[in-house]
């Protein structure tokens, strides 16, 4: 297997297939760890939750693009991606946890459009913090 993605369009194919569904998992995974239902939100026009949810997925995104750069095979690359795919999950606990005195997610599901851009700079800001640091 691993001497087909040596092909630069199978490796392509590959790594983008494999990408593709961890962010399906990923989505699913922000999905029950917020308040709010995002395509339901994202359907009504709720600007705040687009925002943090294309934070979200340009994060997973550039994660897995520092970790597909940075291993050789494509196992490493999906269990580094995952382990910064936690960080990055991490990182919006931490930002729940940092404002005592509102509720992000109540915030965005709210449309607190305020909140939508800062959660989305947090996950691309420390989407390429934790992309560098997945090093071999």
């Amino acid at each position: 297997m691993e001497h087909l993605l040596h092909n630069p369009y199978f490796g392509t194919f590959a790594y983008y297939t494999v990408t593709g569904l961890a962010m399906i998992v990923f989505l699913s995974v922000f999905e029950l760890v917020t308040k709010y239902h995002v395509w339901q939100e994202l359907k009504r026009g709720n600007l705040a939750v687009a925002m943090a949810t294309g934070g979200k997925l340009f994060g997973i995104a550039n994660i897995f693009s520092y970790s597909i750069q940075h291993h050789d095979s494509i196992g490493q690359a999906l269990a580094w991606g995952t382990f910064g795919f936690f960080l990055l999950l991490g990182s919006y606990f931490i930002f729940e946890f940092m404002t005592p005195s509102f509720r992000v997610d109540e915030e965005i599901g709210n449309d607190n459009r305020a909140i939508g851009l800062i959660s989305m700079v947090l996950s691309i800001g420390f989407s390429f913090v934790i992309g560098a640091s997945l090093t071999r």
